[in-house]
């Protein structure tokens, strides 16, 4: 564990950098790319010519003698929730950031949007099961909150279970919410709990990748360990075509990860450690302002 010092360094270093990237590329559109914000009622006032007869207010006309009609106003207020893989896989990194920094990095830029919106953002931090559950709320000090504990917050477990961990998060959020899923997505039997989470909320998938995972190199004989079960494996790395088929397997897993997510609705967006996470985020809140104009 950091010293006190080096940790508030740390998150200061990326509040900074984070706190200038929302407000250059997020302000403005933030609001307009998230599906079903919904309405919000807003007042009961006398009817006037044009007004929708379905949002007449029969009692309050009844007891006036006068028609009233209801009148809402759209709900402007988010709900952001973090929902943030803390497995053993998430150590891994071979670029200038691991995937649990790049992480980290991710949850700032989206939790500074969501304060400079007035939103409220939460945090949840799972492994083979809920480790972590802040619920959402507003401010500075609940993003630091976020930002210090996605850094440096130390798990019990080191394995993965995504699902469990979206269905807490489905009966934890008591309003529609826009949830990012952010993980390497290092499990199986997850696909119908998003699913249904995503029909009631706005659920984005991040998913967090590392080039060595597509290539091993011509490092000779090396040892590799998994980092959630331990397990060991011994790997020639120069062994004809091992890294054209690890690329290949890995590609086509991510292609069929990425179709099933996609063919319920969820978006997905791909961030490597060897990038800033800045150009896919950018990237994604382009495409969704695209699709919604259409």
């Amino acid at each position: 564990m950091p010293d006190t010092h080096d940790l508030l360094r740390k998150v200061r270093h990326i509040e900074i950098r984070t706190d200038r990237l929302s407000e250059d590329f997020f302000a403005g559109g933030y609001h307009s790319v998230f599906k079903g914000l919904g309405i919000e009622f807003d007042e009961v006032r006398e009817y006037v010519a044009g007004d929708d007869v379905r949002s007449i207010d029969w009692n309050v006309t009844a007891r006036t003698g006068s028609p009233h009609v209801k009148s809402y106003v759209e709900e402007r207020e988010l709900t952001v929730l973090l929902v943030v893989d803390g497995s053993g896989s998430l150590d891994f990194g071979t670029q200038e950031r691991s995937k649990e920094e790049t992480a980290a990095e991710i949850c700032a830029l989206l939790a500074f949007s969501a304060i400079k919106n007035n939103d409220k953002v939460g945090l949840l931090i799972f492994t083979d099961d809920v480790e972590l559950f802040i619920v959402p709320r507003k401010g500075r000090k609940q993003v630091l909150r976020v930002i210090r504990e996605v850094l440096y917050f130390q798990a019990r477990s080191r394995g993965t279970n995504l699902r469990g961990a979206i269905e807490f998060a489905t009966r934890a959020l008591s309003r529609r919410a826009v949830v990012f899923v952010v993980s390497d997505f290092r499990d199986e039997g997850y696909l119908d709990a998003l699913a249904i989470a995503d029909r009631r909320h706005d659920v984005i998938a991040v998913e967090l990748r590392d080039p060595r995972e597509l290539s091993l190199g011509n490092a000779g004989l090396i040892e590799l360990e998994d980092a959630e079960t331990g397990r060991r494996i011994t790997v020639d790395t120069t062994a004809f075509g091992l890294n054209k088929q690890l690329a290949a397997r890995q590609a086509k897993s991510a292609q069929e990860r990425h179709h099933a997510l996609r063919s319920q609705g969820i978006d997905v967006i791909e961030v490597s450690t060897a990038q800033s996470p800045v150009d896919p985020l950018v990237q994604f809140f382009a495409r969704r302002r695209r699709r919604l104009r259409r």
